[in-house]
């Protein structure tokens, strides 16, 4: 189908040129061959087209018979290039390079196309519309009227997308530092994208001043009042000054903390308040080597003054009585009386009751040979019971260490109470404890003169005939074996010798010089017989013997 394209669409081969003239008109005017000088019939192209002389556009009517130089023979290399006519000027055409304008620093850096386009600078100040710096006018040969800025606002909608485009929206001559409250760029009093900008209020000096004064008040406020909730919620502990007066005695128990002593310390009205007397503690290393016992303090000390007392070895109450090994339990008492002042008549009682000592089973109510010889501390207010309670406990506590199995413990006991009383030495004590031994094995009878004394309340270490005449059990001239319990409390060394005895036979001893505690053992009885005669020339030797 041949004719124009209809009105509202375009076809592929009549679209119109940007500049204005149609392209058919254009190839018109390029130099052509004639048609079938190559040998071939022309292409359909230039059968179908027609072209007005005038470049106007298609004509209607029959096709001309214009060549399509797409069809035609490329030239010879010998033949020369035609030349092509220039192509009209149009709208587009004026973002090329002129080259009268090559000078103008306008277009040194302008670049058409895509993408970023730097900022044209700005003119020193306003031109009139359409007015060319050079002279000339821009617009003179433009047949379609288009003015700079229309043609310019596209390159600028192009280079505004981005942060180059950074002298949009000034204004000639203004420059960004020129106006203080132009915070942001771009235009004036606002950012690059058109928003506003509150100006900056600079504060004054004495408006900081005055603030950091408020601040500074309720700072101490909260801190003042900060205080005064702790204090009533946690008031400042009381306390005593100085070292007191009167006297006020302060038993400490085993075991008490230094918050014990302090609780114990208020409610004698010692101290004020527990707290100085604790951190008064807290300072002092010495503090926690507190002994227990009864103190001699005063009233209302203050709790440094009283922790200083309470150090002073002097300061507390007790009464030391050393129970030396061998003493009788009717002994010991009589120096329990004597060192503490506590009645004769309230020790004896309390000796009585076995279980208010605390006595162990295997001693069969005896308490002789279970008041453990060693130094004792008794303090104001320790009763009878108690004193003799801390003996026993001493002794089981020995026979614990030593390992001996309870159901001996009584044998164990007579045996050491008979080494203690006869023998002065360990080594001596060894030896006893083997003739003990020897004298059981053979069934002999002990015949010892300190089991004798024992039965008829006597001290010494001689015995008469009428001592010796006695029929109580203690009696071991009269009854072989053992006694019926020990004769003395012995210490540790005489238990350690009747658990290991030395070796050896010997069936006989004596003590030959008791100022020396020299003591002689014999195998037979003719020797032992010697070492008596020994011993009485000793006696002989004595005053009054």
């Amino acid at each position: 189908m041949s004719g124009p394209t209809p009105p509202g669409r375009r076809g592929r081969h009549t679209a119109p040129d940007p500049s204005g003239v149609p392209a058919a008109a254009w190839l018109a005017s390029m130099p052509s061959r004639p048609p079938g000088e190559d040998g071939r019939r022309p292409g359909p192209s230039a059968r179908r087209r027609r072209v007005d002389p005038a470049g106007t556009g298609p004509m209607p009517g029959p096709l001309a018979d214009v060549a399509d130089p797409r069809r035609q023979r490329p030239p010879h290399p010998s033949e020369p290039l035609p030349d092509l006519p220039p192509r009209p000027s149009g709208p587009w055409s004026r973002l090329a390079r002129r080259e009268d304008e090559h000078d103008d620093p306008r277009w040194d850096d302008a670049t058409v196309g895509v993408g970023d386009v730097p900022a044209v600078p700005a003119p020193a100040g306003p031109e009139p519309h359409g007015t060319d710096p050079h002279g000339t006018d821009p617009h003179a040969d433009d047949p379609h009227g288009w003015d700079d800025e229309d043609a310019t606002g596209g390159l600028e909608v192009l280079g505004a997308a981005g942060p180059a485009d950074t002298g949009r929206g000034r204004r000639p001559g203004h420059d960004l530092h020129d106006d203080p409250h132009d915070d942001l760029g771009g235009g004036r009093g606002g950012p690059p994208g058109g928003g506003s900008v509150r100006p900056r209020r600079r504060r004054s000096p004495l408006a900081v001043v005055l603030s950091l004064l408020v601040l500074a008040g309720l700072i101490g406020g909260i801190v003042l009042g900060g205080r005064a909730l702790i204090g009533l919620v946690n008031p400042a502990s009381p306390d005593h000054t100085g070292q007191g007066s009167g006297a006020v005695e302060v038993r400490v128990n085993s075991g008490d903390t230094l918050s014990d002593i302090a609780r114990t310390l208020v409610a004698e009205d010692v101290i004020a308040s527990a707290g100085p007397f604790v951190d008064a503690a807290e300072t002092e290393p010495a503090a926690t080597g507190i002994q227990p016992g009864v103190y001699a303090l005063r009233s209302q000390m203050s709790g440094e003054a009283a922790l200083d007392l309470l150090l002073d070895p002097a300061a507390r109450q007790v009464t030391r009585v050393t129970v030396r090994e061998g003493l009788t339990v009717a002994a010991t008492l009589q120096l329990l009386a004597e060192e503490t002042g506590t009645p004769l008549a309230d020790l004896q009682a309390a000796a009585a009751d076995p279980a208010a000592i605390g006595l162990p089973a295997y001693a069969g109510g005896l308490l002789e040979g279970l008041l453990f010889p060693a130094t004792y501390e008794i303090e104001p207010g320790d009763t009878p019971a108690d004193v003799l309670g801390a003996m026993v406990a001493r002794a089981d506590q020995a026979l614990d260490a030593l390992q001996v199995p309870e159901a001996d413990r009584a044998t164990v006991l007579t045996k050491a109470s008979i080494v203690q009383a006869e023998a002065a030495s360990p080594e001596d004590m060894a030896r006893v404890a083997r003739v003990l031994e020897n004298r059981l094995a053979d069934g002999m009878a002990l015949q010892l003169d300190t089991t004798v004394n024992y039965a008829n309340g006597k001290s010494g270490i001689t015995t008469t005939p009428e001592d010796r005449a006695n029929p109580s059990p203690y009696n071991t001239y009269l009854y072989p074996g053992l006694p019926p319990g020990p004769i003395a409390n012995p210490g540790e060394q005489a238990v350690t010798a009747v658990l290991d005895p030395a070796e050896g036979d010997w069936r006989f001893f004596v003590v030959v010089d008791p100022d020396t505690g020299e003591t002689r053992f014999a195998r037979t009885a003719e020797e032992h017989q010697q070492n008596v005669l020994l011993f009485q020339q000793w006696l002989r030797e004595q005053p009054g013997g």
